[in-house]
């Protein structure tokens, strides 16, 4: 608390902001014209404070962040307007919008850092992780070869890289969504910049590695005094974290307050909305089923509960997929890494089951083998009795109609080179043979159920925002109407009342067609809202499993008890940061080849309610 009242005190003793955007006007070219992302914008950061900038996708925060970085111009944005003024510390304000390249250079990475919203398309994927790191060590500071490796790997661990020393020497697209961010994380931190832009760093990340990454970035500003434009559509992260909150909307700021203001007495009826659509855990006590979320402005709209059938749909028995870790000038196998180990669950038709659990914890790797996107090694998975393990590839081919997926990156989903009309319009091309004006009516209704106007279907996927990249591949998967919706982390890129819309939307599918979800995700208060059962996930296994009433409000195994003590508040009273940061080591899910684990085993605790008993598995 000392050092928070110093960083408080040295804010007060300074009249020069750290940076200070004035009048800032940013276009792109249209096929129509121009289009204005961003429009009369102002705001200051004091040095040591924490801005977050809030609002929906598509209202310009991501584009105010790169056009501070002037990254915005690589990317076909033209600054058309207003100063950038950064304190670099030689006494007079430079603006940045008129900097040189040269200048832009040692500014990026250097004295601003850059966190940004997805992982995979910021990382260089021919170059491992220790290139990338050591990259900015060695040009900004100038360390040696060994020396820049060293800090590399404090950086990992700080941002609790599991295995660090081997993942060091690994590619992006071997880690996890949320390994990448948090490497993402790292790479923002390693110079230790002034100030620190951070767009959605915690998007992809579960609620106990989010407390921690947001404990991490807490103590560094205590430490260094360093600045943080915090960009995030997550209203409790903003509670936790934000001294400052500008709201923004339609490229416009339509609000500014202190956060204990903005929350107490939100003035824009924007902001209201922004506030009233965040799902808060416990809202779901005492009832039994899913239940939609309630919109500002929207008259109140009677659903009935979605019970759901007690009909399997999908049946998952031990499942097991390992990957092989290979050595030695022959390649040989010398390990694998047991991602999903003994893993069973049945979704019900009409039902949703939700996966949680931390990054790189076996989530996705489930999803995928359930589809047969990554085979497994043993197991058997059943779609509406059909054995899903046992198909050849043509017969693959044709049940894969019935289940869709939505997978956590939209970027790397969407082809970069069509249309999203014809991205949507591909699977009822292939399986409905539907063309002309009915194929045309019917991506045009798809568009409109995920809230994307009609004109969207001329555009291509660098055109839209994250959120709504992420809409259109939730039209795409709901084409077919299947029968198995996988939901990896189908939300997290959306904004807080989009967000609401677009689960309102699943729910409202899920009863008309009678859709069984597989719900993948870390926002544990998202997971409550939409959930018929849960699934707790660590290391591969499940861990606990039930009715999502039994699980969440009555856990029983330790690391779902951390999931719940983790998720933030949207109270800036309740702050949990300020405390130290405590990072507890993650086992190794490496092993032997010949490592033969043990099997799982439940404790059944009834009504549907089993907690693993089996220890010491890794």
């Amino acid at each position: 608390m000392q050092a928070l009242a110093n960083l408080a005190d040295a804010r007060q003793e300074t009249d020069t902001p750290l940076l200070e955007v004035r009048d800032l006007r940013v276009t792109f070219a249209g096929e129509d014209g121009d289009i204005t992302a961003v429009e009369d914008l102002s705001f200051a950061i004091a040095p040591g404070e924490t801005v977050c900038i809030v609002g929906e996708s598509g209202s310009g925060k991501s584009v105010t962040s790169l056009s501070i970085t002037r990254l915005v111009e690589f990317g076909g944005g033209r600054i058309e307007n207003g100063q950038i003024l950064l304190d670099d510390g030689t006494g007079a304000p430079k603006n940045l919008i008129t900097a040189s390249e040269t200048m832009m250079r040692q500014v990026r990475g250097n004295q601003i850092g850059m966190i940004f919203q997805e992982p995979i398309t910021a990382l260089n994927p021919v170059l491992n992780i220790a290139d990338q790191l050591i990259e900015g060590l060695r040009t900004h500071h100038n360390l040696s070869a060994s020396a820049a490796r060293a800090r590399a790997l404090e950086l990992m661990k700080q941002v609790r890289i599991p295995e660090p020393e081997r993942r060091l020497d690994q590619f992006p697209h071997e880690l996890s969504g949320g390994m990448r961010q948090r490497v993402m994380i790292a790479l923002a931190l390693a110079c230790k910049p002034r100030l620190l832009i951070a767009d959605e760093p915690t998007t992809a990340l579960d609620v106990t590695i989010q407390a921690e990454i947001l404990g991490l970035i807490n103590r560094l500003q205590r430490e260094t005094g360093t600045s943080i434009i915090f960009i995030t559509h997550d209203m409790a992260v903003v509670a936790q974290i934000a001294d400052r909150v500008v709201v923004m909307k339609d490229g416009r700021k339509v609000d500014e307050a202190p956060v204990d203001e903005l929350f107490a007495s939100p003035r824009h009826p924007y902001t209201q909305a922004l506030l009233a659509a965040v799902p808060k855990l416990g809202d779901m006590r005492g009832k039994s089923f899913p239940e939609a979320m309630k919109l500002v402005g929207e008259d109140t709209v009677v659903r009935a509960p979605i019970e759901g059938s007690t009909k399997p749909m999908l049946t998952v028995e031990g499942l097991t997929t390992r990957f092989p870790v290979t050595g030695g000038i022959l390649r040989r196998v010398v390990a694998r890494v047991h991602a999903v180990e003994d893993v069973s669950f049945t979704v019900n038709a009409g039902r949703t089951l939700s996966l949680v659990g931390e990054s790189g914890c076996g989530k996705s790797t489930t999803a995928r083998s359930i589809l047969r996107l990554v085979n497994p090694d043993k197991g058997v998975v059943k779609l509406d009795g059909q054995d899903i393990t046992e198909l050849a590839a043509a017969d693959l081919r044709l049940a894969r109609q019935h289940m869709q997926i939505v997978f956590q990156d939209p970027f790397g989903s969407l082809d970069p080179k069509r249309r999203l009309f014809d991205q949507v319009a591909a699977p009822l091309r292939n399986f409905r043979n539907l063309h002309g004006n009915a194929l045309a009516e019917r991506v045009e209704t798809l568009f409109q159920r995920v809230q994307l106007p009609p004109s969207f279907t001329s555009r291509y996927p660098h055109e839209l925002s994250g959120g709504q990249r992420q809409r259109v591949a939730i039209a795409r998967a709901i084409a077919l109407e299947p029968k198995l919706v996988v939901a990896d982390e189908a939300v997290s890129a959306l904004d807080v009342s989009v967000q609401a819309e677009v689960l309102n939307m699943m729910m409202d599918l899920q009863a008309e067609l009678g859709l069984s979800y597989l719900f993948i995700s870390h926002d544990m208060a998202v997971v409550e809202r939409v959930s018929h059962d849960v699934g707790v996930m660590y290391l591969g296994r499940i861990v606990e499993i039930g009715p999502r009433q039994a699980v969440l409000e009555n856990p029983q195994h330790a690391y779902t008890k951390a999931l719940l003590s983790a998720v933030p508040v949207a109270d800036p009273s309740k702050r949990r940061l300020d405390g130290p940061v405590d990072f507890k080591p993650i086992p190794s899910p490496v092993h032997p080849p010949d490592h033969t684990p043990e099997p799982s085993i439940f404790k059944d605790l009834g009504g549907g309610h089993r907690v693993l008993v089996t220890e010491g598995w890794y």
